[in-house]
């Protein structure tokens, strides 16, 4: 019928034609057969026919030949058109079917979304989903056990982003040379300005972008026997997350960077960029590939040093020492401190204090002996005035942990199956493991094939206030020695400056122009019950004023985090917030006891203007102090500039 339909509509056009022809001619013959004289002539000297005839004739041709045209034309266009209809009706039922096999194939992830999507995605739900094997297709198991199992089978350290047979990209437009906190947060700022970006981040670790801070804390007070795999931790509010910035999902695979419409962040984990070509706009990995690039970051980080006379010890003595730093160090350290009988910390510093409280916590369950030594007379020696580095101390000691102080190394020797530390007062300490926390080392691998300018007072790739190294080189990160517009040329190592500086190379690395401003803070806690923020120069050498007060059960980082719901404490408020804050009009109560430092601020001078703070168990607080540092004035009485802290408020 709809066949039939459409040669009519087709051919009636050329019908009505015809017939009007038809009509028109017959009455043009009837008007000359009637003009015609009733005795025909037998003789007739016309060619043609009498009473028209020769026309009729030629509109009796046109006639047939506009029928026939007709005729073609409306069969060619039939053809045509039931060609296209076989081709639609395959196409919808080819559909069906795909749709089909889709539903029957549930547990197969789709494509990763566009970065900032996803990102959201993994802020409400932290918890990654592995995709199930293609050869095993069954749908994963509901409620409970489905989570549990999706975090104990997807390790992203396994995602294996370098296969054998992988096809690196020969180009990245931004390309980010290292795969710690400073790279992942200029990822995330360069998707956040520019959605289509394509971003690759190379890293020499078997792991995708994590923080390194849990590492040293709550991962050691984990009851999870299985937390050294599923490397997920309970923060001091309780709630728990991983130590992965996102799930693998979140990224998308180094071979589809190129063709990828909307652009990603992939990485490549396991290569290591050996060699840095400036000029031509590319770098070289450890297995020769070679990837150019429109805008580079340095985010490499550093090394922890070691003590030259380990390095001398011998292969025995360095085989037994640990140089904490990558989540392979957490695992191996976490296997020996359940396998050995004594473990001794050399260093006194963040790092070192930190693990001594996590393992002293241990050896009270078990017979491990901890043993931590250093140079300083108490613990945090180089940062915290003295009263307060000798009531850390006592503190550590309380956890169960062995001070050894002003301890200087002299050799290290293995005997009868035990390190001997020789220290050069002649004192002799026997352990079975040893862990170096004495400093981070830039890592500056690329200054000389990159030609870039290393600074030989602070160490690290000098930059200018915006982070650049070139004109598209930046760096971030441990490794960046910068310009402080406030407090001069510094290097940070720690986690807010990589969040912090890592978020504005990305943003430079899209046009922001914007320099670096921003005071970041660190933080350190020796256990959930003590902690404290600092922010600034905070050198012990320098002059200190400390405010204190009683500290309630409300003034210890376990319960600020219950508080605010945070557990990484990264601060980067603007000055707009520190404004808000009021100073307290609550007298200051009398602490009885003058050696009980529970809560205070701590000012470091240099001339006589405030440069570094310290926050002792007071938290949430930091946007003053900032704001305060950033003034650069000079305070007649720093007791009232305390009242801003709120400190005398239970």
């Amino acid at each position: 019928m709809l066949k039939c339909r459409t040669v009519w509509k087709k051919l009636a056009p050329l019908a009505r034609t015809s017939s009007t022809l038809c009509r028109q001619n017959v009455r043009k013959a009837g008007l000359n057969n009637g003009r015609i004289p009733t005795h025909v002539p037998t003789a007739h000297m016309s060619s043609g026919l009498p009473g028209g005839g020769g026309d009729n004739l030629k509109y009796a041709l046109l006639v047939g030949a506009a029928s026939i045209g007709g005729v073609a034309y409306a069969y060619h266009n039939m053809k045509g058109d039931q060609q296209r209809y076989q081709a639609r009706i395959t196409e919808l039922s080819s559909r069906s079917q795909k749709a089909a096999a889709k539903e029957s194939v549930t547990p197969i992830q789709p494509q990763p979304p566009a970065v900032e999507t996803t990102e959201t995605k993994a802020t409400t739900e932290p918890k990654p989903e592995t995709a199930p094997s293609s050869q095993e297709p069954s749908p994963p198991a509901s409620g409970t056990e489905a989570v549990a199992t999706s975090e104990t089978t997807e390790l992203p350290s396994a995602v294996g982003f370098t296969p054998a047979s992988l096809k690196l990209p020969s180009h990245a437009p931004y390309l980010l040379i290292g795969g710690g906190t400073a790279s992942f947060a200029a990822a995330r700022s360069i998707r956040a300005r520019d959605p289509g970006a394509k971003v690759l981040i190379v890293t020499d670790e078997p792991d995708l972008p994590y923080m390194r801070p849990p590492l040293s804390k709550e991962l050691w007070f984990s009851d999870d026997p299985s937390v050294t795999e599923t490397l997920r931790f309970k923060q001091w509010n309780g709630k728990e997350r991983s130590i992965y910035f996102q799930p693998s999902s979140f990224y998308i695979n180094p071979e589809e960077l190129d063709s990828v419409e909307n652009g990603g962040v992939a990485v490549l984990t396991g290569k290591k960029v050996v060699h840095m070509d400036v000029r031509g706009n590319k770098v070289k990995l450890d297995d020769d590939t070679e990837i150019s690039y429109d805008k580079c970051l340095i985010a490499t980080g550093g090394v922890p040093r070691n003590l030259q006379v380990i390095e001398r010890a011998g292969e025995e003595v360095m085989r037994r020492t640990t140089l904490f730093r990558k989540i392979e160090d957490f695992r191996s350290l976490d296997k020996v401190s359940r396998n050995v009988k004594s473990i001794t910390i050399i260093g006194g510093g963040f790092l070192g204090s930190e693990l001594a409280c996590a393992l002293g916590r241990r050896s009270t369950e078990s017979d491990l002996e901890v043993i931590q030594m250093f140079p300083e007379k108490g613990n945090m020696g180089k940062v915290l005035p003295e009263y307060l580095s000798n009531w850390t101390t006592e503190k550590v000691k309380k956890e169960g942990v062995k001070i050894i102080s002003e301890a200087l190394v002299k050799s290290v020797t293995c005997k009868d199956d035990k390190l001997e530390i020789h220290l050069k007062d002649g004192r002799l300490v026997k352990t079975d493991h040893i862990v170096t926390a004495v400093g981070l080392e830039p890592n500056v691998d690329l200054a000389n094939s990159g030609g870039l300018e290393v600074d030989s007072d602070f160490g690290g790739y000098r930059v200018n206030a915006e982070l650049q190294a070139r004109s598209n080189i930046w760096v971030a990160g441990d490794a960046a020695c910068f310009y402080d517009i406030r407090l001069g040329r510094r290097r940070v190592e720690h986690h807010d400056h990589a969040v912090v500086s890592g978020r504005l190379a990305g943003e430079n690395m899209t046009g922001a122009s914007k320099p670096y401003w921003h005071q970041s803070m660190f933080w350190s806690d020796l256990g959930p019950d003590v902690g404290y923020e600092a922010i600034g120069i905070v050198d012990s050498s320098l002059p200190t004023v400390g405010v204190f007060a009683k500290a309630t059960a409300k003034d210890t980082p376990k319960a600020a985090t219950e508080e605010s719901g945070t557990g990484i404490r990264s601060e980067s408020e603007t000055e707009d917030t520190a404004i808000s804050a009021v100073a307290s009009v609550t007298p200051a109560p009398v602490v009885e006891n003058k050696d009980d430092y529970g809560k205070g601020v701590i000012f470091y001078l240099r001339d006589k203007v405030v440069v570094g703070i310290i926050l002792w168990n007071v938290f949430n607080r930091m946007p003053v102090a900032r704001k305060i540092i950033k003034d650069g004035e000079e305070h007649a009485d720093l007791n009232e500039v305390a009242k801003l802290f709120n400190i005398h408020e239970d």
